[in-house]
């Protein structure tokens, strides 16, 4: 996961834009069945324990369980989706989807954690 190049955003490892949804504030996972479908989150890869940062990664990293299964990767605290009209490196069509979706940025403010809000 690295900050892109020509946006203050956070990309995966393909460039690949990744966002963050207002109702997991706090630090659960609310976008599953339907929304997943268009909102696929960003899961562990397969033998991975921790997820990695690249350049310009400023945040904390970390992972939750997902309802549906695996490990969803998070950045300070807020669990981290792609959306499926992306394509290509650098597209930010899911930018202000609804009014909840947002492309993440370095400085995104914590969200509560899980365990701290008894979860």
């Amino acid at each position: 996961m690295v900050a892109g190049k020509s946006q203050s955003i956070l990309v995966d490892a393909k460039g690949l834009s990744l966002y963050h949804f207002t109702p997991d504030s706090q630090g659960k996972v609310t976008c599953v069945g339907p929304c997943a479908k268009a909102w696929p989150p960003l899961r562990l890869e397969g033998g991975t324990s921790q997820p990695t940062a690249g350049p310009g990664v400023t945040g904390k990293l970390g992972t939750i369980p997902n309802p549906e299964g695996g490990a969803q990767v998070t950045y300070n605290g807020w669990p981290l989706y792609y959306y499926a009209m992306d394509k290509d490196s650098g597209d930010t069509y899911g930018q202000g989807v609804g009014g909840k979706w947002s492309v993440v940025t370095p400085s995104l403010a914590p969200g509560t954690s899980p365990s701290a809000s008894g979860y």
